[in-house]
């Protein structure tokens, strides 16, 4: 029996070869990377929902470079931490799997963590690159996973559905969320806004109390490169012109403020 349940019929789905297979015959096979697609034509809203191409290549290269390894350490040990024992992980809203990855280092077990994504190109990448983990495009909205199987879930800097995420979890079960610090980002963001505003703490979503946060601070610095995709992969990077990512991309050096609440918090039974 897979973590899964049909996304057409809710019914259970059960691994069969390479493909998920529930019990009225509704078939998904897994890619040659690793991962099955959950997402029906149907329930699409445009052809290529999630982020695009470019967006998931420029996080890639700025992940994988390393300078938000600080931010997932402090996330992986959180997750260790809240893990019951019994269970398994989602990482809602996935992307390329780079945080799945560092979760699933923490556990022995490949079928214990799974990250889910809506953007396919995303998660393929994440599927190739870690294959210790599960991965599944879906929406996060409404994810094909069965009530109360999580043990915790996690979102970073993705959209919190608190209702799907308690339905997700167990009894005292936890959801985990990185959310932009005060400053973070504070040097991009002054070159396209008059006044940068700082972020402030998450509120409590419904059906949960929140248990501990900590805020992780740290300077980074960047080159050229790297600053582009930094601002390239940022929810306002359709704000940049032309010319200010060229300058960005031309700079021999860019000191960024990279700021983060991790917030837990636990289900209310």
């Amino acid at each position: 029996m897979s973590a899964y349940c049909c996304p057409l019929c809710q019914q259970p789905l059960q691994r069969q070869n390479q493909a998920l297979v529930c019990a009225k015959g509704h078939q998904f096979d897994y890619a040659k990377e690793g991962y099955v697609n959950l997402l029906p034509v149907q329930f699409k809203k445009s052809k290529q929902p999630g982020d695009n191409q470019d967006m998931v290549q420029a996080r890639r290269r700025f992940l994988n470079a390393g300078h938000y390894q600080f931010m997932r350490d402090a996330l992986a040990k959180e997750v260790s931490a809240c893990y019951s024992g019994t269970g398994y992980v989602v990482d809602m809203g996935c992307g390329e799997g780079y945080y799945s990855a560092a979760m699933a280092a923490q556990f022995q077990d490949p079928e214990l963590v799974h990250g889910i994504d809506i953007a396919k190109p995303a998660v393929r990448y994440g599927a190739k690159r870690y294959p210790g983990c599960q991965f599944a495009v879906a929406s996060t909205k409404q994810i094909p996973m069965a009530s109360g199987g999580a043990s915790v879930v996690s979102s970073v800097f993705a959209p919190i559905f608190a209702d799907e995420s308690a339905r997700l979890l167990q009894d005292n079960g936890h959801l985990i969320v990185v959310s932009p610090g005060p400053r973070h980002l504070a040097q991009l963001k002054a070159l396209i806004y008059q006044q940068v505003r700082e972020h402030t703490a998450p509120d409590t979503p419904p059906g949960f109390n929140r248990q501990r946060q900590q805020l992780l601070q740290q300077q980074i610095s960047l080159a050229g490169d790297d600053a582009r995709d930094l601002a390239l992969m940022t929810p306002f990077a359709w704000k940049f012109s032309e010319i200010q990512m060229a300058d960005l991309a031309s700079a021999d050096e860019v000191t960024i403020d990279a700021e983060f609440f991790i917030t837990v918090y636990q289900k209310i039974s």
